[in-house]
């Protein structure tokens, strides 16, 4: 329901109802942003693939209430890696939707963005997958 990630303003990517309350990275690299609320995680990965995960639709207006970031902006995550936790049942009672936009901002340097074809994934399973010509 946000038209910055359904018309794929950011780029291209997927968007996920997680089912707990843990953000592990999908790669490994950099963090390259990290929201102070903690609700928006940006990765560059160590093959150059920028990653945003969003957590949730709106839910920058908590302003950080329910989200503990466990990395720091600048520092060195290896894929699967603990980013970020969010209290599922809050923020839900909150009134706020928890689709979880995971989009490659970078995607226009890719012939395609492919996505899992799975309706349901856990962790380690591969999202997306950025083409290179």
């Amino acid at each position: 329901d946000d038209p910055a990630f359904s018309t794929e303003a950011m780029g291209k990517g997927v968007a996920i109802l997680p089912k707990e309350g843990k953000v592990y990275a999908p790669v490994s690299g950099v963090v390259s942003t990290l929201f102070p609320t903690g609700h928006a995680i940006g990765l560059t990965s160590d093959e150059q693939i920028e990653v945003l995960i969003q957590i949730g639709l709106d839910t920058v207006k908590l302003e950080g209430k329910y989200f503990k970031a466990h990395v720091k902006q600048g520092e060195k995550v290896k894929q699967g890696q603990l980013l970020v936790e969010f209290d599922l049942e809050e923020i839900q009672a909150a009134g706020f939707d928890l689709t979880t936009p995971i989009i490659i901002t970078n995607s226009n340097q890719y012939t395609d963005v492919i996505e899992t074809n799975k309706k349901s994934t856990v962790k380690q399973d591969v999202l997306l997958t950025a083409v290179v010509l």
